[in-house]
């Protein structure tokens, strides 16, 4: 990403250098700055997962011959699911004449915990059927697997609604060291998922 600044004062932000000068893309990092561009450094100091949080405004500061953007303070997304209501606080209703629900991160984390058992659990589905048409047995280890997914799926979905805060249902997906310096080992709190044996 580049920058263009006229009186200290960034005035354009693009990441060609094309759009400043068709000419900029051959010249030096000193012909740049005699023009007024500069490559931008990212301060990411506030930026935050994306996935649980809703990050700040980028903002671009020109000082020391240096170009910065940085963002404001990112605030997480709501933990819980919303009811909507509507500027007089009276509920918002679909057609059907049903709650309009926003989904908070714990029901968006756990229907994409569904999903993932759902997937696990469908390159077995045959034996299932299998054996609902046939009468035919379903191995031990194939049963003992999906037990296995069913009964993570419901602690990771526990644990989930079990986070009081957006920092702690975060720190729950997040994959930490848990050896040591030279034996790195990572894991995250809610573990992973059964491996069919």
């Amino acid at each position: 990403m580049y920058a263009k600044v006229e009186n200290n004062v960034v005035v354009k932000a693009n990441s060609s250098l094309a759009s400043f000068n068709r000419a900029a893309p051959s010249w030096s990092a000193e012909q740049l700055a005699a023009n007024g561009i500069y490559e931008v450094i990212y301060d990411n100091t506030n930026l935050k997962d994306s996935r649980f949080y809703n990050n700040g405004a980028e903002s671009f500061t020109f000082a020391n011959d240096t170009v910065t953007a940085s963002y404001t303070l990112a605030a997480g997304k709501e933990l819980d699911d919303v009811n909507e209501v509507d500027n007089e606080g009276s509920a918002l209703l679909d057609d059907n004449g049903n709650q309009i629900v926003t989904l908070g991160l714990k029901s968006n984390e756990k229907n994409q915990i569904k999903a993932q058992a759902a997937s696990l659990l469908q390159s077995t589905d045959w034996y299932v059927i299998r054996n609902a048409e046939s009468s035919t047995a379903i191995p031990a280890n194939v049963s003992t697997y999906r037990t296995a997914v069913r009964t993570k799926s419901n602690e990771i979905e526990t644990s989930i609604d079990g986070a009081a805060s957006v920092e702690a249902l975060e720190a729950l997906f997040t994959y930490i060291n848990t050896g040591t310096e030279a034996n790195r080992v990572y894991a995250r709190p809610l573990g992973e998922w059964p491996i069919l044996a």
